[in-house]
């Protein structure tokens, strides 16, 4: 559902460069309570970096994050974790050989004041909270999760996610590699936490699940934002044409003012590859006479006979 209360979570100008690579420029976000956001784009386009960076993996190297309209710093997924952001990541991050409530609790796991593991106690909370996410299709809290279905893999990772009084639950491409069935099952859990009142961010290749459940759509191309669509006022084709020719601010690789002899003529200059700024910046000439410039001229402005 679309609201118009204040984001838990707000993104402005967020930017993070690896190296010569300039991943996410300039982008903003903001998830609100009860809504849920689909975060689409090309292969490349930035998503993953911009998940890590809000759950601290790759902190943003500008920008400001507000979480609850304070100003917060996420340095590692702890802060991410403390503040109640969960991410629920593609490989799911589930061990085979532990059942749902082991899974549920791992790494997080509850004691008596034995230093004993409370297990009736955890037990009955995650039995809860898989029947407050209407979950149904798990006979029992204590299957091994090497005998469930990729779907109720899915549901058991988002129920880890929102088990402990989280605000914000980051999807990452949740319904990839499921069948019909399994795809429809977790569609409705997404659509659940939304009417739960949490702050949901989708990230997806698949369109049609995203006009399924989401709210509104972000369109990143090269890193940045082109798009903050209402879903209910657009189609597929829009948000395909956002992704495949959204117009950028800036065009990456691109030098804004390009000075010296390195410069293309009468266009800006291309920041230089990964193997030239490696080298220094200029390629190794193989004449031993030394080397030439742009033109094929001697740098002393004799021409090679």
């Amino acid at each position: 559902m679309t609201t118009t209360e204040s984001p838990i979570l707000e993104l402005r100008g967020v930017s993070k460069r690896f190296g010569a690579v300039q991943a996410l420029q300039g982008v903003d976000l903001a998830l609100r309570p009860g809504e849920v956001v689909a975060l689409v784009g090309d292969n490349g386009a930035g998503k993953s970096t911009l998940i890590k960076g809000i759950a601290g993996i790759h902190p943003f190297d500008e920008g400001e994050t507000s979480f609850d309209g304070r100003p917060v710093a996420i340095h590692g997924p702890h802060d991410a974790a403390d503040l109640g952001i969960e991410i629920v990541y593609q490989d799911l991050a589930l061990a085979d050989n532990l059942d749902v409530v082991e899974n549920m609790y791992l790494g997080r796991e509850r004691t008596n004041r034995f230093g004993l593991l409370s297990e009736e106690a955890m037990e009955r909370d995650a039995a809860d909270t898989m029947s407050g996410l209407a979950v149904t299709t798990l006979s029992s809290v204590r299957q091994k999760v090497a005998g469930l279905s990729g779907g109720q893999r899915q549901t058991v990772a988002v129920g880890k996610a929102v088990m402990w009084n989280s605000r914000v639950v980051i999807l990452d491409e949740p319904t990839a590699a499921l069948g019909v069935a399994q795809t429809r099952q977790v569609l409705d859990l997404v659509n659940r936490l939304g009417n739960q009142g949490l702050a949901v961010l989708l990230v997806s290749h698949n369109l049609h699940d995203v006009f399924e459940v989401a709210d509104r759509i972000v369109v990143l191309r090269l890193g940045q934002l082109v798009g903050d669509l209402d879903a209910s006022q657009v189609n597929q084709q829009q948000v395909v044409e956002a992704i495949t020719a959204g117009t950028l601010t800036s065009v990456p690789g691109m030098a804004t003012h390009a000075t010296g002899p390195g410069a293309k003529r009468g266009d800006d200059a291309a920041e230089p590859s990964a193997d030239a700024a490696e080298s220094g910046g200029a390629a190794a000439s193989t004449d031993p006479t030394g080397p030439t410039d742009t033109d094929g001229d001697r740098a002393d402005g004799e021409t090679t006979p």
